[in-house]
């Protein structure tokens, strides 16, 4: 069985190495445009110290809404950077980002700024309907600030990752280094700063035109209402650009009814995934240590502790699943390869493993050569023979690998290159038989037929008790709980096989 199992992988393997390599063919990121030191004149609550494309006479306006929902983490930011490039492929005037957030990290939140600031055009904030913390930040990084009617903005001040306040001087540090980021963000707009200062130090007093707007010792969140109170001569807004419905009354306010188009950014499955998995890093983390436990007070390695390292690697790779959208084909080829080898190490014979790891491991060699639309049925790719060449080839290369492993199996062993990589004599020494020592292997025949009890659970190997004694064993195929009767059926170096006792 393992010699047709290595056959089978061995055609596979042969065949993904002679398949051409999946290359991607979407068009590199455009040019991110220039800072420009010119300062436009205040639109909708403040100005902007770039000069951002704009509509030529007649054009529509070309806008694209990203969405920028739960916790600011990794997969956010691979989300509003994959957004920003395409927008800048596509040449779109306004980007959107359409948040609802209650915070995050303020690491993350930097990174997004600055990716904001290297788009060539308008950055709009729609708070849909909160902006808490670390999204307090990123609003304050856009062009405009729009509000949905109950939108709340604020609060952003540093914590810990559990939420705990920072030791005093470490918090004097992170506030006088973001306030000086938002300085430098939000230059061109006459209140930002000052307000995004008061959101993240509860000791800045806010005072504007003699009306106390933040006392100290609390931070500052604002409404919509309030974010659109009007102050200073001439008078504008404190932070809102505008209070609209949707997305589509906000461009309907900025541009009138007919003088724009927009489209929203499709989050991906791997996207989607990311988000998740982020929202669950806390559960997984702790899985995967209990698993490692129990497989440290276990005789062994097994199920528990491949449990434990599969989850402790999702939980330190889980920010990278969201760049692993249009990889599929590899994603199920790795798959198929991972079930064929946990079969092979820990369920030997039990077949459904492998045998669904060499199908996966097909299947994603026949999706790598066809070329298949995302929104394409598989029954219209079958019909228009997008599927019947790779599915030929697929075919073709199987039997080649077949065939040639057919010409190694029948006259390798008699050529003189196998005989000069293979062992041809015996080494000299006794080996270690059922966990014994060498010098009491001989006695290990006597054992053969004997009854054991399963001291701990095989899955398929552990260890059984024979007369008071404990050995090494392992099962052919299957599982036998702890307190099992089992049979000794064979010897084997280094364990016992054994098998269930039927006449218990």
């Amino acid at each position: 069985m393992l010699r047709s199992l290595t056959t089978i992988l061995f055609a596979t393997l042969a065949l993904a190495l002679a398949c051409p390599a999946l290359t991607n063919t979407s068009p590199s990121p455009g040019p991110t445009g220039t800072e420009s030191a010119e300062k436009n004149a205040p639109e909708n609550g403040g100005g902007t110290t770039r000069a951002p494309k704009l509509p030529a006479d007649g054009e529509k306006a070309r806008v694209m809404v990203i969405d920028v929902r739960e916790a600011i983490d990794a997969p956010v930011l691979y989300i509003l950077r994959r957004g920003l490039k395409e927008a800048e492929e596509k040449n779109i005037h306004v980007v959107i980002l359409d948040m609802k957030t209650p915070g995050g990290s303020a690491g993350v939140a930097m990174d997004m700024m600055e990716a904001l600031s290297k788009f060539s055009g308008r950055t709009v904030t729609y708070i849909n309907d909160e902006a808490m913390s670390a999204g307090a930040f990123i609003s304050a990084a856009t062009d405009e600030i729009w509000f949905a009617p109950g939108g709340v903005i604020g609060a952003a001040a540093a914590v810990t990752s559990e939420g705990q306040d920072i030791p005093e001087t470490m918090r004097l540090k992170i506030n006088s280094f973001l306030r000086a980021k938002i300085r430098a963000t939000t230059e061109g707009h006459t209140y930002r700063g000052e307000v995004v200062s008061a959101m993240i130090d509860k000791d800045y007093e806010l005072i504007i035109d003699g009306e106390t707007l933040k006392s100290k010792g609390e931070l500052l969140s604002l409404t919509a209402t309030e974010a659109m109170k009007k102050y200073g001569s001439p008078a504008q807004p404190l932070l809102g650009a505008g209070i609209a419905k949707n997305i589509e009354d906000l461009l309907q306010q900025k541009y009138g009814s007919s003088n724009f188009e927009f489209t929203r950014l499709e989050v991906t499955w791997s996207e989607r995934l990311a988000q998740w998995l982020s929202m669950i890093k806390p559960l997984l983390l702790g899985l995967g240590m209990l698993a490692l436990f129990i497989e440290f007070k276990t005789p062994g390695f097994g199920f528990f502790g491949v449990a434990g390292l599969v989850l402790l690697a999702i939980v330190f790779l889980s920010s990278y699943v969201a760049g692993l959208s249009g990889h599929e084909p590899m994603i199920v080829f790795a798959v198929g390869l991972i079930l064929v080898v946990v079969e092979l190490l820990f369920f030997p014979g039990t077949m459904i493993l492998a045998m669904s790891g060499v199908a996966f491991m097909l299947g994603s060699l026949l999706w790598a050569m066809a070329d298949i639309w995302p929104s394409e049925p598989i029954s219209v790719a079958w019909s228009t023979d997008t599927l019947l060449t790779p599915f030929i080839n697929l075919i073709l290369g199987l039997l080649v690998s077949f065939g040639l492993g057919a010409v190694v199996v029948r006259f390798l062993p008699k050529g003189w290159i196998f005989q000069r990589i293979s062992v041809t004599q015996a080494v000299e020494g006794a080996a270690q038989i059922a966990g014994l020592a060498p010098e009491a292997a001989s006695q290990a025949a006597s054992l053969i037929g004997a009854k054991a009890i399963a001291t701990t659970a095989l899955m398929p190997s552990g260890q059984v008790e024979i007369q008071g004694r404990r050995y090494n064993a392992r099962l052919d195929m299957g599982y036998a709980p702890a307190g099992a009767t089992l049979r000794v059926i064979r010897m084997a170096d280094f364990c016992l096989i054994v098998e269930e006792d039927k006449s218990a």
